[in-house]
């Protein structure tokens, strides 16, 4: 049974930092991609950063800059380095993991950007 457990999220002052991580069991991670997506109130999910199998990244054009994606194959996690934050990136925050048929969501962890 595949299984995504996030964690790192809170609530912290605008410019301020957090890090979430993604811990996967049940797969092989190097064989799939992964990635972050965010939901905030009223809005649709949407893609914040994402990591092939190969290591290649890809940021939505509002974290670009702020937010780094990487991962860790040996402990099957992936991680969002969140640098200053704004009251906007608040959301909640889903770990996804995918392949070719396969695709896997984390249960959310909520970041909170107070102004």
């Amino acid at each position: 049974q595949v299984q995504l457990v996030e964690s790192g999220g809170g609530l912290v002052q605008a410019g301020g930092s957090l890090r979430l991580s993604c811990a996967a069991s049940g797969i092989t991670s190097s064989l799939y991609a992964m990635g972050w997506y965010r939901q905030a109130p009223g809005n649709q999910r949407e893609s914040v950063a994402t990591i092939t199998s190969s290591g290649e990244t890809n940021y939505a054009d509002s974290v670009k800059g702020r937010f780094t994606i990487s991962r860790d194959i040996a402990r099957n996690t992936v991680y969002l380095q969140m640098n200053s934050l704004k009251p906007e990136d608040t959301a909640v925050y889903y770990c996804n993991v995918w392949r070719t048929l396969q695709n896997y969501w984390g249960q959310g962890t909520q970041v909170t950007v107070s102004s």
